[in-house]
């Protein structure tokens, strides 16, 4: 009878097994597209928030360089050009302005064309393949700014065979167009970032062109036919080389609303991409992120391998039960037919009983050093897990807080030795600069953050004492490394004007910057910081002790893209954005020089309060009339 039950059993358990693995092998079939779709659809949303920063990087160089030709055409002096194109020292003065204006702006040419489309003056006047006396009449962006409008156009450029994005606004003279200026900016710096990524980026037109992309070979390749039409346009345009429009074979499957599979026919057994798009209406940009599909099936074959392995351990110890069940009910078996002879052969089976229940004490001991064994091991487990996240936490963290530790670690080794030698009042200095030291490791990330937030603030009453702290801590590590002197006399209370705390503070680091540059190339450098008010308005002013403002530089100190440093220093927007955030807040800053020496630079604000309010309405109102 135990014989017929352990076998029963026996195959009971085998039985079990066998279908835990049948149900693996359907669960995997099954799931397997299941899973690897998941995954796809994982990859996709990485892909666009990837391709969210790819757009804005390009809205960024769309929004930066338009209006350029606009403020270039202001000039007077292409106006002067264009009425007497023969004047050969205009020409030159005209060709060398244009020049640096390319390289402040990091242009690829800046161009000036009469009405015929022919190039007068050109920031390439001196290159070998120069604009000058090319005609461009054909380019689309010409007829647009000749008509009045802002010319835009991307192509192939037929002169320097580099690929660019073209802008171009009209020269008038009372009214009346007299000629265009234009901006070319190149993309070649976009596809070098889109190289190292993990992903391709391909830019097409609204015919289906790729004109940027990640790869190279890419390039001029259609995603669909062409039309006669179209390719007639592209000729008259001289858009893209004819002879390199070559169709880039490809097949879409839907995979969401937003996200499809793309296989290209072009690549080895055609290579398959998560692909999703977006498109940038001001320029009929249409930019797409291939994301290759081999992580996603990679990830899902992982995951299903996971998943037939837990089955099959769940399946394992659902046969070891019944196994051990089998053995236990042998065990009674064997021990009921032992009492049923017990009358007949009482002492002879005495002895065999108490070996069973010696063999059953030597299990439970087992079974419980085991258990004890098991416990001891998953208390390490958890352990070595602790120590693990901690040592991931001290890595995060040691980049920011090395220096100051280091300070504390040497107040603290200098502090022991003062106590030593009973010397209180310098171990109580010590101490102090301890307590500063940590105070300091708080400050790190908090000046920091608050001067990268962006600005999305309102008008209303801040605290300019807590500003030009901020500014002050912001820029702790320049005037510290310029060895500069800063006078800074507190008020014992707070001042409050009407302004926004990160702009304002923007506007104090922006002349504490201009302050010290002033000052680069002298010793010592000091900075003197002050603060008057009086009933109505504080005025805020910076002072340094360079070699001041011109006269000349006076009148367009804070005009855009004014600078009187060397080209590739800075592009001369700093005071004139500062001048503009200022004036948004009902304020003034102004600019005069010292009797003593260097430039004073004053903030004007109005104070919070309800008659500053209404001079604040007031001042609104005059720069909304202006």
């Amino acid at each position: 009878m135990p014989r017929r039950y352990s076998k029963l059993f026996k195959i009971t358990s085998g039985r079990v097994l066998a279908g835990f693995v049948l149900l693996s092998a359907i669960v995997a079939v099954l799931s397997e597209p299941v899973i690897e779709t998941y995954f796809q659809k994982q990859a996709g949303l990485q892909g666009q928030a990837t391709l969210k920063l790819t757009v804005e990087g390009l809205k960024g160089a769309l929004q930066r360089y338009e209006p350029l030709p606009s403020l270039i055409a202001e000039r007077p002096s292409l106006v002067a050009l264009l009425k007497s194109p023969t004047d050969p020292e205009l020409l030159k003065r005209v060709n060398e302005d244009l020049r640096l204006s390319a390289y402040r702006l990091k242009a690829s040419d800046v161009y000036v064309m009469d009405v015929s489309g022919m190039t007068l003056a050109a920031s390439s006047y001196q290159k070998e393949l120069s604009f000058v006396g090319r005609s461009f009449a054909y380019r689309p962006y010409f007829t647009q700014a000749l008509e009045g409008g802002t010319g835009r156009f991307f192509a192939l450029g037929t002169t320097s065979g580099e690929r660019g994005y073209f802008f171009a606004a009209p020269i008038e003279d009372n009214e009346r167009v007299i000629g265009v200026v234009a901006v070319k900016f190149t993309v070649d710096g976009f596809e070098q970032a889109w190289r190292n990524a993990d992903h391709q980026i391909i830019v097409s037109d609204l015919r289906g062109v790729v004109f940027m992309a990640s790869r190279p070979d890419w390039h001029f390749r259609t995603l669909r036919p062409l039309t006669r039409t179209e390719i007639a346009e592209i000729q008259a345009n001289r858009q893209y080389p004819a002879d390199g429009l070559l169709p880039l074979v490809n097949t879409v499957e839907p995979l969401t609303e937003d996200l499809n599979l793309i296989t290209i026919e072009d690549e080895p057994s055609g290579y398959r991409y998560i692909s999703s798009s977006e498109y940038i209406s001001d320029a009929g940009w249409n930019v797409r992120i291939l994301v290759s599909a081999t992580r996603a099936r990679t990830q899902a074959f992982a995951a299903v391998l996971i998943l037939v392995l837990g089955i099959m351990l769940i399946g394992l110890a659902v046969a070891f039960y019944i196994q051990r069940r089998a053995q236990l009910l042998e065990r009674l078996l064997t021990q009921q037919a032992a009492q049923e002879q017990l009358e007949v052969r009482v002492e002879e089976r005495t002895a065999d009983l108490n070996r069973t229940n010696a063999q059953l004490l030597d299990e439970v001991a087992e079974r419980k050093a085991a258990e004890t064994r098991l416990r001891k091991t998953q208390t390490e487990l958890v352990q070595a897990g602790k120590l693990a996240a901690l040592g991931q936490m001290s890595a995060a963290l040691s980049h920011e807080f090395n220096q100051p530790l280091a300070a504390v670690k040497s107040y603290a080794e200098n502090a022991l030795k003062l106590l030593e030698r009973q010397r209180t009042s310098e171990t109580l200095e010590n101490i102090s600069r301890i307590s500063e030291m940590t105070d300091r490791m708080a400050s790190i990330s908090k000046h920091l953050r608050n001067f990268a937030r962006r600005p999305m603030e309102k008008v209303r009453p801040v605290a300019l004492v807590q500003i030009v702290n901020d500014a002050i801590g912001i820029l702790q590590p320049r005037l510290r490394g310029s060895g500069a002197k800063l006078n800074f006399s507190k008020p014992d209370e707070e001042i409050w004007v009407m302004g926004g705390h990160i702009r304002l503070q923007q506007v104090v680091v922006n002349l504490l910057t201009n302050a010290l540059d002033a000052m680069r190339e002298q010793q010592p450098v000091q900075i003197d910081i002050a603060l008057q008010t009086d009933a109505d308005t504080c005025v805020l002013s910076v002072r340094d002790y360079g070699a001041g403002v011109s006269e000349d530089e006076m009148s367009q100190v804070f005009d855009p893209f004014f600078t009187t440093k060397q080209p590739g220093e800075g592009m001369g927007l700093g005071l004139s954005i500062s001048y503009n955030i200022v004036k948004d807040f009902g304020g003034a800053l102004r600019v005069s020089n010292h009797d003593e020496g260097g430039a004073i630079f004053a903030i004007e604000l109005v104070l919070a309060g309800e008659t500053a309010n209404e001079n604040l309405e007031a001042r609104a109102q005059e720069t909304a009339a202006e």
